[in-house]
């Protein structure tokens, strides 16, 4: 039903709390900041509201001709896990393309009672190929910034001083990719504000498809969300406090009392008498978790399309040339995937580009100057002849009528195999059947399945012995574990992707060492080995002369007891060199702190014991910081 019409909100913010991991969006007081910066908002945003149901009137299925928007993403930077990839860049692109025209692989989870109003929106999107100035660019732009991080008020990563200012937002839709202070998600700003902030903002960590450490919320529908603020629609519930007196202005979506987490699966929720059908917790503008959203609907759909109409305040975007490489009206191919990945072959996929005749295909290994090329007429090719166990980039260039696009960005992937690779120490998946090795020499192992486990024995001697395991040319998200001869855990690594994993203990007794090897969540490889080495020293490992307690700390150990724990977390043996004051921050895998504390510990081994009876179920991170340095681990909360 239609619902009554409130003052709607000039700025949406998503947030992931802490307890929960909700998006919450903190409305109200932004929409009073920026009415109070420009009085004029209100009237300007009145006047689009007008237009926009003149539109809908006249136009009651919102159909016109597809929009393609040029895209410009502004990644804004302050270390380089925040510097994302072009890759990551790309698939983002793909996720909005596929949402936006109902091509999400998740569309056929649309209930039966909904799926009538589900709608292509019509509008795609594609990473520009010309920049204001018609010079031919990648459409993303990097700015290495000396701010942390960057709140929803100043709006400071959208400024020459601590990011990118915006290209021309007639041409362009701007998107900001940065670290957002506060557990902020992401924002938009709504038609007719500020023509120097106009655009979407996105958390680095929740732009793309993320890993697990930004779920639910690592699918890309955060920027859908945002894109979707931006096109003119508001919350489905209308951000009313739960009265059932606000409204989204669409007439197709239900009249609902609040926003809807996480994911209700199949469950009909009834509320603000909109039974039989309930709630549409699946659509874009809730607050469920990315993989529970698959739909705009129609009526959203009108609502965006009176944007691009003539008079439409985004209607310029139809005219706009920043994806035609250069100048001409040729249109970059976007949407780029590579599947199909084997030792000497794979598939490049890419959207189809409006005026295509043909796409021109090149491809080269990232370490090499020489491009091979080909030719395809459809929107995907296979390719064979690749050496196993190597990086490669491939770029694609539309093919119309009398002219050509520029190349895409680069897409990069690596080919499987690349050695021999066999796993030597079989049936070694219990400390009981662990496999001897031998410290200095360097061995392969293979995580073939999801349950597979790695276990190996060494022996010391002496009774002073260090310790030092490293893994290393991990094929994926692989962690372990040092164990003493009885089996008790004395040391873990855990760091994520495929980094190197280490574990340093100075030992003061000899005998028998346990490592066990794992794949975090199910990583495996049926292919690809990791290295394992064992080295071993009289002495402790550290640097002679200068060390400091940023070096002291990175080599540090740290158990984690039990795990999984219910109770009592116990942290200990800490191989330090002095006398020192830590913060002990717990995190969820969101990185939302849950709790901090301090401790002092002393020059050797140390035990600290941490309650987290108050912690619901989960996985969490527990940060060790000397305010130089911190040592991460993962531990269980059953």
């Amino acid at each position: 039903m239609f619902k009554k019409h409130l003052l709607p909100l000039a700025l949406f913010v998503c947030i992931g709390t802490t307890v929960f991991g909700q998006r919450v969006c903190g409305t109200t007081e932004y929409m009073h900041e920026l009415l109070e910066s420009d009085p004029a908002y209100k009237t300007r945003m009145d006047e689009i509201e007008r237009f926009t149901q003149d539109y809908i009137t006249n136009n009651p299925s919102g159909s016109r001709s597809v929009v393609t928007i040029p895209v410009v993403v502004h990644i804004v930077y302050n270390t380089a896990s925040e510097n994302i990839s072009d890759a990551q860049v790309t698939n983002q692109l793909d996720v909005l393309n596929k949402d936006f025209r109902r091509l999400n692989a998740d569309a056929t989870e649309t209930p039966a009672s909904f799926a009538g109003v589900a709608a292509d929106s019509e509008v795609e999107f594609c990473l520009a190929t010309q920049d204001p100035s018609g010079a031919a660019t990648t459409g993303i732009t990097r700015k290495s910034t000396t701010k942390t991080s960057f709140s929803t008020t100043a709006n400071d990563m959208k400024f020459s001083t601590y990011g990118t200012p915006i290209w021309d937002r007639n041409k362009y839709l701007n998107i900001w990719v940065c670290d957002i202070s506060g557990g902020i998600l992401g924002y938009a700003q709504f038609p007719g504000g500020s023509a120097s902030t106009d655009g979407v903002v996105i958390d680095y960590v929740y732009f793309g498809v993320a890993g697990a450490g930004s779920a639910p919320y690592n699918e890309g529908r955060t920027a859908t969300h945002e894109v979707g603020h931006w096109l003119n629609l508001y919350h489905i519930w209308g951000d009313d406090g739960t009265s059932c007196a606000g409204s989204d202005l669409v007439a197709d979506t239900p009249n609902q009392a609040d926003e809807n987490y996480g994911c209700p699966g199949g469950t009909i929720k009834i509320s603000c008498s909109n039974g039989p059908n309930g709630d549409m917790y699946q659509n874009y503008m809730d607050y469920t978790d990315d993989g529970c959203m698959n739909l705009f609907t129609t009526g959203q759909k009108t609502r965006m399309q009176a944007l691009f109409a003539v008079g439409g305040t985004r209607n310029s975007l139809t005219s706009s040339t920043g994806c035609s490489g250069g100048g001409g009206t040729c249109p970059t191919p976007s949407s780029l995937s590579t599947t199909g990945i084997s030792t000497s072959g794979a598939t490049f996929n890419w959207g189809a580009a409006a005026g295509a005749v043909s796409y021109n295909v090149r491809y080269k290994p990232t370490a090499s100057g020489t491009w091979t090329n080909t030719t395809s007429g459809s929107t995907s090719i296979s390719v064979s002849g690749l050496t196993a166990g190597t990086a490669y980039e491939w770029q694609v260039q539309t093919a119309c009528s009398g002219s050509t696009s520029a190349y895409s960005s680069s897409a990069t992937f690596s080919t499987t195999g690349g050695g021999s690779c066999s796993d030597i120490y079989e049936s070694n998946e219990t400390s009981g059947t662990a496999k001897t090795i031998t410290a200095g020499t360097t061995i392969q192992g293979l995580i073939s399945s999801s349950t597979d486990i790695d276990w190996y024995k060494f022996t010391t001697s002496s009774p002073n012995t260090k310790i030092k395991v490293t893994m290393s040319s991990l094929p994926a998200d692989y962690d372990m574990v040092l164990y003493n001869q009885s089996v008790v855990q004395k040391g873990i690594s855990e760091n994520g992707g495929t980094s190197d994993e280490q574990i340093i203990w100075n030992t003061t007794g000899g005998g028998t060492r346990y490592v066990k090897v794992y794949g975090y969540s199910g990583a495996m490889s049926t292919t690809d080995c990791y290295d394992l080495l064992v080295q071993t020293s009289s002495s402790s490992w550290r640097t002679d002369g200068s060390e400091n307690a940023l070096e002291e700390w990175d080599n540090a150990i740290i158990g984690i007891v039990p795990n999984p724990v219910q109770d009592i977390l116990n942290i200990d043996y800490f191989s330090i060199q002095e006398d020192m004051q830590v913060d002990l921050i717990i995190t969820d895998l969101l990185g939302k702190t849950v709790e901090v504390s301090k401790a002092s510990v002393v020059y050797g081994n140390n035990l600290i014991s941490v309650d987290v009876n108050d912690l619901s179920s989960g996985v969490y991170v527990v940060r060790i910081s000397n305010g130089k340095s911190s040592y991460s681990s993962k531990f269980i909360v059953q």
